[in-house]
């Protein structure tokens, strides 16, 4: 037996201020996003902004459903519209925010785990990585390289393709 182990990366701000100004709008671009959530019974908002090559920046937000699960989160509401409507266009960058009226969000809220493999996915899709801001709008700001730092043990089966 070989006990090994693995360590994730990530940079850790301790305010929007402290990010170079690209970063610190593409996370003000996330917190637009929120105005769009559709989140009656959780009352709990989700925006994600994607930064692509061209500039371009695309929105999601969580969108709820009462008939859960029909509803989808904010990661996947935006990079699904990438990839339906500007796949040639590398995302570059996203920001995911989150604010709810019901108690204050202290840390940063990570993407799940469906969405995790959704951006594993275009990551391997575009060939490149997409690093990934993780805004508490009342603290800090994780910034990670991509979506390797979250799922280190991927799902991928090459003979799939």
């Amino acid at each position: 037996m070989v006990n090994k182990e693995i360590k994730i990366a990530f940079e850790d701000y301790q305010t929007i201020d402290q990010l170079n100004s690209a970063d610190r709008d593409l996370c003000m671009e996330a917190v637009k996003a929120l105005d769009n959530s559709h989140s009656p019974y959780s009352k709990f908002k989700v925006g994600v902004a994607l930064r692509l090559l061209s500039g371009k920046i695309i929105y999601g937000s969580n969108q709820e459903n009462v008939a859960y699960p029909s509803g989808l989160c904010a990661e996947r509401v935006a990079l699904f519209y990438w990839g339906a409507n500007h796949p040639h266009d590398p995302i570059v960058s996203m920001a995911v925010t989150a604010h709810t009226n019901d108690f204050e969000i202290l840390n940063p809220i990570t993407p799940c785990g469906s969405c995790l493999q959704v951006l594993a996915e275009y990551e391997k899709k575009q060939d490149r990585p997409i690093e990934v801001m993780l805004y508490c709008q009342n603290g800090a700001i994780w910034k990670t390289c991509g979506v390797q730092c979250f799922l280190p043990f991927l799902f991928f089966e090459e003979r799939l393709k």
